[in-house]
């Protein structure tokens, strides 16, 4: 039943999302306004992250499952797209590398910024 109940709240985030994309006529996402909510939520306090933890986890375990329908979508359409796939896997490449040294130079800033070396105080 906990299971349950965390899923609910992920639902219940998922629709406040959609509810947003159809007041707000901006060009975002309905899954990232709800993610923004689950967020702030989370930052709030209103929502503890051991309310989401183990249907979070779960989801994560089945991610890779999620991608199969567009992996079948791909092989059907490869006529479509077999002359654009060198230049789509360089993009994902190139994109892939940016979004790893942002990260990480972010994250660093991050941690130097908040004095991040807790380990070497012990």
């Amino acid at each position: 039943m906990k299971h349950l109940a965390q899923i609910a709240l992920i639902l219940f985030f998922t629709f406040l999302g959609e509810l947003l994309a159809w007041l707000i006529p901006l060009p975002i996402p309905a899954a990232i306004y709800g993610l923004l909510l689950l967020l702030a939520a989370l930052g709030a306090g209103v929502v503890k992250p051991a309310q989401l933890e183990d249907a979070a986890g779960w989801l994560l375990a089945i991610m890779p499952v999620l991608f199969v329908a567009p992996a079948v979508n791909l092989v059907e359409y490869w006529p479509l797209v077999a002359d654009r796939v060198a230049p789509v896997l360089g993009v994902i490449l190139v994109s892939t590398l940016v979004v790893f040294f942002v990260s990480g130079r972010v994250t660093q800033a991050l941690l130097g910024r908040s004095g991040g070396k807790e380990e070497e105080q012990v």
